[in-house]
Formats: structure tokens, C-alpha cells, sequence
């Protein structure tokens, strides 16, 4: 099924609704087309598309909910998924948190979260597109693996209250590894965006190779607190362990980093560095997200850190209403706010340190302390006098982003980057870290 307009996806949901029966009903619809160019050591390996839908009905009687599945949409299947949801519903216990769904609600206009020559992208621009990437192995002596993607989407809800939402997407993504002949040497890159007019798969192999090939003579360090100076790439891998537990519940019920003795919280506490503004706004534009979520809640401009103090948690309508407060929903896309220095001018202001362009395999220590261990990769160098001497092998470290952004140096100027953790994006400085806590050395590329 191609891409359903706004009309396209509303009558069809308002058919299903109309076999409905129970209490309340809400009918969610999404998909979309993804296609996708894989490659490694130097070669396409796979290369492939998929179309893909599903409608998914909600319904209630009273507190007991049943919720059913469908990716066909002739009378008789949705006439079908709405008893059997149904059917579900009657069966289940009552739950004693559910909360009725949504009525009618306003929503800000759609930000440019489509992009027609994304989804106008067709193989042979792909193609293209990677063999940029081949050719900067090849020319280098380098050995490349890596994925380009790009997908366009809608998604669509209705409900038997006359609550109605509507979105479409395009999205582009890239990696890239390289690593060096004698495999000691390794880089890496990765940019998402909704526009591909700015991924630029030349450059950002261009850089990965760099940081393969400067990083193949690494020298051991000992492990210790250094300055370092984390790239967006590794600095938003330990960020959204952050923002993303900005929970209420979790911190009302003592489950959080944010919790306090007797059921308090941290919420209008100074949490971390003055400098540290961090948000959320769907209609960013170099970060456009949907303007409403998945329950239908609108959603707007939101501060969660604000001059280093926590001014929000999110909500669930269900402890919203607990609380008697407003239900803020989680973000979709999270900005953080930086300075006016490139990441060449916090390394020409360091007198020594080290530059982490990668932190992986993120782990979770102690979550009352918001600490985390993960590993360093594909390219750790040593500072000096301003300077970049030389590569230095991967780390293990331990380090909290509470702490660490308590020990903030400097800020670069903010960029769009991806999480190689969850795979979401975010517009995150490059950032100067002073003491950060390096465990013990890694044998990683």
C-alpha cells in the first residue's frame, strides 16, 4: 500500500470505527516505505526495500482494554480486528490505571519532518551515494563497512471521542566504518536526517578515514581522570541517559536519580552546570519532530534543564492525573544548547587531554547515581598544547552525565547527530569535560 493521504487514512479508520461496538475505540494507522544500501570490505553486500502497514484497534468497556492488529483492509478484515479487539477487551482484567482516550485536540502545524526529495530518493541515487564511500576506501588502502538508509512514512490516529492526528515523515541515515589494512586503525561517522540534501556520505567517510588512519599507531595511557573533549557522536550516547529518564513516576517513587528522601524530587533543583540549557521543540527546524504523540497528546516547545535546573519532568496521563498536574509527554527530539567555539577551537584550548570521538556499548551501574560504563572506539587521541599528538588506545570508563556535566568546561557549537545506543537524533555541542573517569584500558579498535 503507497503512502495514504490525510483523507486516504481518515475514511479508512473512520470504517473500522464504524464497526465498533465498545465503549470507546481508537483506530491507529502507520507505514511507509524503507529502502536500504549494506556494504562491507569494500562490496555491496545487500541492497532491498519493503512496503509495509498496520492498524491497530483499541477498544475499551470501562476499565478492561483488548487491542488487535491488522495489514489488511478490505470490509470483512476490518470488521474482523474491531470484534476481535473487542473480544480481547472482555476478556481482560480491569486495569486500574487506564485512563478513557483523548478528545478532540489542537495541534501546531506539521514542521518539515517530510521532505519530498527524500522520498523521491530512488537505488540509483543510493548507489551513488555509497559508491562515495567505496571510492574513499579504495583511494585510502582502507577496508569500509557501512549502511545507508532512507524510509518515508505517515502514521494517523482517530478515536470514537472525535480526536483525530495526522503526520508524515522522510528520514535518511548513514554509517560508516573504516579501518586500516592491518586492521589496527579504525574510524567511524554517522548523520541522520529528514532532508538528504544534507547528508553528505563523502564527507563524513572522508572523515572516518581520517580517524582510521591516524589512529593505527595508538600508544596505552593510564587509565585515570582526564579533560576530555567528547564529539557529539560520544557526548549524546550518555545525554540521553539524562534527558531520557526525566520521568515523573520514577522520581515521585524513589526509583530515580532525581528522587529524594520522604517522596520528594529534584524537580526546580539546580542539577548541573549554569550553562547546561537543554529542550525540546517539534518545530526545530533543523530537528522537525511530529507535533503530537502517540496517546495524541499535542506536543510544543518544552524545558526540561533550564540554566542547570530541572523545570520538567514527563508524564503519563495516567500519573498526570494522579498528581493533578499537566501530562507532558516525553520529547521526541532533544536539543542542547552550545557555544560559539568549533571542536578545533576546544582542542587548540586544551593543554592536555583526551579526544573521544565514540562511546559504546553503554551499560547501566547505578541508576540512584545515574552512573554508566561503556567503552571508547574508532579513535582516541591524545591532546597536548593544543595540538592532537597522537592515538592513544580505547578506555572502559565509569562516569555519570549528572557528574559530568557538573565538571563542564566549554561548549562547541551545537550539530545534529545520531545515538549509536538508540539510533534517535538530537542537536548536541561538542563538549570539554574536566575529570572524567577512565577505569581501566580496552583491548576495542
Amino acid at each position: 500500500m503507497a503512502l495514504l493521504t490525510q483523507e486516504e487514512a481518515r475514511a479508512l479508520m473512520q470504517k473500522a470505527l464504524s464497526f465498533s461496538k465498545a465503549d470507546e475505540c481508537e483506530i491507529n494507522i502507520n507505514g511507509g516505505d524503507t529502502s536500504n544500501i549494506r556494504y562491507a570490505r569494500n562490496a555491496v553486500s545487500t541492497s532491498g526495500s519493503i512496503n509495509r502497514t498496520s492498524l491497530v484497534v483499541s477498544s475499551a468497556f470501562g476499565k478492561k482494554l483488548g487491542v488487535a492488529t491488522i495489514n489488511e483492509y478490505d470490509d470483512a478484515s476490518l470488521r474482523k480486528v474491531v470484534e476481535r479487539s473487542e473480544e480481547l477487551a472482555k476478556l481482560a482484567p480491569e486495569n486500574p490505571e487506564y485512563v478513557p482516550f483523548l478528545g478532540p485536540q489542537t495541534y501546531a502545524p506539521q514542521s518539515k519532518t517530510f521532505v519530498p526529495e527524500t522520498a523521491a530518493l530512488n537505488p540509483k541515487l543510493r548507489a551513488d551515494m555509497v559508491q562515495q564511500s567505496l571510492q574513499v576506501a579504495k583511494d585510502d588502502n582502507l577496508t569500509a563497512a557501512g549502511y545507508l538508509e532512507n524510509s518515508t512514512g505517515f502514521s494517523a490516529m482517530l478515536n470514537s471521542h472525535g480526536l483525530f492526528a495526522y503526520n508524515t515523515a522522510t528520514d535518511i541515515s548513514f554509517s560508516v566504518t573504516m579501518r586500516t589494512a592491518d586492521g589496527k586503525g579504525s574510524g567511524y561517522s554517522t548523520k541522520s536526517y529528514n532532508d538528504v540534501s544534507k547528508m553528505d556520505t563523502l564527507a563524513l567517510t572522508k572523515t572516518a578515514a581520517q580517524k582510521a588512519s591516524r589512529s593505527a599507531t595508538a600508544k596505552a595511557l593510564e587509565p585515570g581522570k582526564y579533560t576530555v573533549i567528547l564529539e557529539p557522536a560520544a557526548g549524546i550516547v550518555l545525554l540521553e541517559q539524562l534527558y531520557g529518564n526525566l520521568d515523573a513516576r520514577s522520581a515521585d517513587e524513589g526509583r530515580s536519580f532525581l528522587s529524594k528522601p520522604g517522596g520528594k524530587t529534584r524537580l526546580g533543583e539546580k542539577l548541573v552546570d549554569e550553562r547546561v540549557n537543554i529542550y525540546s521543540d517539534p518545530s526545530n527546524p533543523d530537528l522537525p519532530t511530529n507535533s503530537w504523540n502517540g496517546d495524541g497528546r499535542p506536543q510544543g516547545r518544552v524545558n526540561w534543564i533550564e540554566k542547570g535546573v530541572v523545570k520538567n519532568f514527563s508524564y503519563s496521563r495516567y500519573w498526570a492525573q494522579k498528581k493533578g498536574v499537566p501530562a507532558i509527554p516525553g520529547p521526541d527530539g532533544i536539543i542542547m544548547e552550545g557555544g560559539t567555539q568549533s571542536l578545533e577551537d576546544l582542542i587548540k584550548g586544551t593543554e592536555k587531554g583526551i579526544l573521544v570521538t565514540r562511546l559504546w556499548y553503554i551499560r547501566e551501574v547505578d541508576p540512584q547515581t545515574l552512573l554508566y560504563t561503556g567503552l571508547t572506539r574508532d579513535g582516541t587521541f591524545y591532546i597536548e598544547n593544543g595540538q592532537i599528538k597522537f592515538p592513544v588506545k580505547n578506555f572502559r570508563f565509569n562516569e555519570s552525565p549528572v557528574i559530568m556535566l557538573n565538571n563542564l568546561e566549554a561548549l562547541g557549537k551545537t550539530e545534529r547527530t545520531v545515538s549509536g545506543e538508540s539510533f534517535q537524533s538530537a542537536l548536541i555541542p561538542p563538549m570539554k569535560i574536566r575529570d572524567f573517569t577512565f577505569s581501566s584500558l580496552s583491548d576495542a579498535v
